[in-house]
Formats: C-alpha cells, sequence, structure tokens
C-alpha cells in the first residue's frame, strides 16, 4: 500500500538492450500501467515495456 491506503498491484518493468530489467512504478489498476508502458514506448526507445501483477515473474526471450 502508498500512503493514500491504495493497493499497487500492478508494475511496469523495462528492459534495456543488455537485457538489464527496472521497475519503472507500481499502479493500482491493470489499464494505469498499461497507459504508462504504451506511453513510454510511444518515444520510439529500442527498450521493451511490459505490465506484470505484483509477485508475476515475467519471462521474455
Amino acid at each position: 500500500m502508498n500512503d493514500s491506503g491504495a493497493v499497487l498491484s500492478w508494475l511496469v518493468i523495462r528492459q534495456d538492450d543488455n537485457g538489464n530489467r527496472y521497475r519503472v512504478g507500481k499502479y493500482a489498476t491493470k489499464a494505469e500501467a498499461e497507459r504508462v508502458a504504451d506511453s513510454l514506448e510511444a518515444h520510439g526507445h529500442r527498450q521493451l515495456y511490459w505490465v506484470e501483477r505484483v509477485g508475476q515473474t515475467a519471462t521474455t526471450n
């Protein structure tokens, strides 16, 4: 939970060109997290962004 009491169950993850992964932020809803990921991808950088639920482990090849 954050200070407002909301449960932040969704993460936006970024993977750079070297395969390093970073948590960009935590969000209350999947839709909110997807909007953030889509906005970041729209900048045209080569990083990969995706949304996952807290506790979920993503596998990418």
